[in-house]
């Protein structure tokens, strides 16, 4: 079942011809982005899902270079992305300190939260209930392969929605993700949402997190992203009311399709 869709444009007339190499390649190019909507699930098992699924769409990649070298068609590889929210969770990524967690075991149980150290790029962060969380496992072999704009449409996937409740959000140079009170000399900073990802031949897992309704307490137990000088913020403390998780849910969702310039599709 197709939710959202966007068609890429034509190639342009008088292009360069590609090799016979990138002809099978790009008639390989799958476009498609099956998502699956999780709900409310533990940590550990979601990131062991993304590990599963970027195995496969490895695995696939490798034989399809055994089938290219053989004179055969290679077989498109899937994209993913799924959505969900976490209980507590504090996640350190590889270039992150664990000093930046500020709570020990005991107080990690007093508040119900649990701690893990993970292979995406990035310093520490939260999840938990009220915050979308989403996880691309993207071939951007299927898309474009330039990390930094895959960032970018993250990043403007979330804009653009944040635009739709009439909150204006943007980049801080040299920090990854979306902030209110953007703009050079702005008096209160404050990050909506978070990005961190891990890219293998070209395949990613990890993502983003919005927060929606978070309870945003729970980000001063730690130095969110390392960043020191900085405020964390929520959409529902931005417009003064609560917004379910799933209407955000459907309310990025045409804009990473179009940004993608993906068909987005749920398995029913």
């Amino acid at each position: 079942m197709t939710i959202y869709s966007a068609c890429a444009g034509p190639e342009p007339t008088g292009a360069t011809p590609a090799s016979t190499e990138n002809v099978s390649a790009a008639a390989s190019q799958n476009r498609r982005i099956e998502v699956r909507r999780l709900g409310m699930v533990e940590y550990e098992p979601t990131w062991a899902l993304q590990e599963q699924l970027l195995a496969e769409t490895l695995n696939r990649k490798a034989l399809n270079r055994q089938a290219l070298e053989a004179g055969q068609a290679p077989q498109p590889t899937p994209n993913y992305l799924l959505l969900c929210e976490h209980p507590h969770v504090y996640t350190l990524g590889k270039s992150g300190k664990p000093e930046h967690l500020l709570l020990d075991e005991a107080g990690l149980a007093a508040h119900a939260a649990t701690f893990h150290r993970i292979n995406r790029g990035g310093d520490i962060t939260y999840h938990g209930p009220g915050q979308l969380v989403g996880y691309p496992i993207l071939d951007l072999d299927n898309f474009f392969t330039d990390i930094h704009r895959y960032l970018r449409v993250l990043e403007e996937a979330v804009i653009l929605t944040l635009a739709e409740y009439g909150v204006r959000a943007g980049r801080i140079a040299g920090l990854t993700g979306v902030w209110i009170d953007f703009e050079e000399g702005a008096l209160n900073p404050r990050k909506i949402c978070a990005l961190g990802v891990k890219c293998s031949r070209w395949v990613t897992m990890h993502g983003f997190a919005l927060n929606v309704t978070t309870n945003l307490s729970y980000f001063g137990h730690i130095v969110p992203c390392g960043i020191t000088d900085k405020a964390v913020t929520s959409l529902a403390q931005e417009l003064g009311r609560a917004v379910a998780v799933t209407e955000v849910q459907d309310r990025l969702l045409p804009h990473l399709a179009r940004l993608l310039e993906a068909e987005l599709y749920a398995n029913s």
